[in-house]
């Protein structure tokens, strides 16, 4: 479905208010967004020249956590805050290290929802959609619980999500009641924008998101990306850029303003 046309845009969709996944599917070269997601897309872009690069490698990161947890075990993945669906989805990366993994996805946008539905219609592996926000966890741990086996180690993917969850509402308190729920030698992926990389630039991104799109987001510093790891098993390299997290191939010298980290569950 293209959304060039604001007219034929699906029902419920608000194409006045620019949204976060819409903004991250511009980014990516994606054609799924509005005029007032690209107007704020290219805001930041001016502010943040390096918000293309990090959006790249924030990718590149999933998939790479993915396929270390795959080879470590965890066939059962838990994608908050999944977007609007591109190349190398998390289902697909993690079916094709292991057929037998399963695979739920969340998210509470209604062209997100729309194609979720389009993409698991012809997908025969176990894979389901719940439409629901980060902070409604008992909303996802119930549905999730539908095709998930909470007795077994699950990935846990939230991946440039916590930023929009300001520290007023706990993340890091959302964050701990979806891993209490998950079994001993679950892993948590994190990646999130750093107001301590290129400190000028990332505060005008940060402004820039939060007058598009009518809620603050709250950009955090390394430490605080750190914060969201309590009580887990913190893997190396630690909480690092997320081109460094473990690469396949040497990292660009790009400032990509991302912080990325993995943790298991002890």
């Amino acid at each position: 479905m293209a959304a060039d046309d604001e007219t034929n845009a699906p029902r419920g969709i608000d194409v006045h208010t620019a949204h976060i996944a819409r903004i991250y599917d511009y980014w990516l070269g994606g054609k799924d967004n509005f005029e007032v997601d690209r107007l704020a897309a290219e805001r930041v872009i001016a502010t943040t020249p390096t918000v293309k690069p990090g959006v790249t490698a924030n990718r590149a990161f999933l998939s790479r956590v993915v396929r270390f947890m795959v080879a470590e075990g965890v066939t059962q993945f838990l994608d908050i805050g999944t977007g609007i669906p591109t190349a190398d989805n998390t289902h697909l990366i993690a079916q094709a290290a292991s057929p037998e993994s399963r695979v739920v996805y969340v998210d509470n946008d209604p062209i997100v929802l729309t194609h979720a539905r389009a993409l698991l219609s012809g997908v025969t592996a176990p894979t389901s959609f719940i439409d629901a926000d980060l902070r409604d966890t008992d909303r996802i741990l119930e549905g999730a619980a539908e095709l998930l086996d909470f007795t077994r180690p699950v990935g846990l993917l939230l991946i440039a999500i916590l930023h929009c969850v300001p520290d007023e509402e706990k993340p890091g308190q959302i964050v701990q009641t979806l891993m209490d729920a998950l079994a001993p030698g679950s892993f948590l992926a994190v990646t999130h924008p750093g107001i301590d990389q290129l400190p000028d630039h990332m505060a005008a991104a940060e402004k820039a998101l939060t007058d598009a799109m009518g809620y603050r987001v709250t950009f955090r510093t390394h430490e605080g990306v750190g914060h969201f790891f309590t009580g887990l098993d913190l893997l190396d390299p630690g909480v690092v850029a997320v081109q460094e997290w473990r690469p396949e191939s040497p990292p660009p010298p790009t400032t990509t303003g991302m912080w990325g980290g993995v943790a298991r569950k002890p």
